[in-house]
């Protein structure tokens, strides 16, 4: 009866890691898209590798929704978008500046 008790919790162990370990991998890409701001382009400014956008709530930065500027990490990032796009954007601090990491049309 021991050895039946011990294959029983052993087995509910494996299927309770199981779980949470696909569980975790299933939420990965929500995680990252849930990390994104809505967004409309205003300006793009190529020669400053700046982007200006009527933003709402950025949650990553506790921030409200606004119009910015933006400075953008990679300068490749500026020839997804042009005004008036509707994007989800990432944003982090970069120093005293924050800076679009990454840069989606919205769906």
């Amino acid at each position: 009866m021991k050895k039946l008790n011990v294959l029983l919790l052993a087995s509910a162990l494996l299927a309770v890691a199981a779980s949470s370990q696909a569980a975790s991998h299933a939420g990965a890409p929500m995680a990252a898209s849930a990390d994104m701001a809505d967004g409309e382009i205003r300006k793009v400014d190529m020669d400053n590798k700046k982007i200006t956008i009527k933003h709402g709530v950025i949650k990553s930065l506790d921030m409200p929704g606004m119009t910015m500027v933006f400075q953008v990490k990679d300068a490749a990032l500026l020839n997804k978008v042009k005004e008036g796009d509707k994007v989800r954007f990432s944003a982090e601090k970069a120093g005293s500046a924050i800076v679009i990491t990454d840069i989606q049309p919205a769906k």
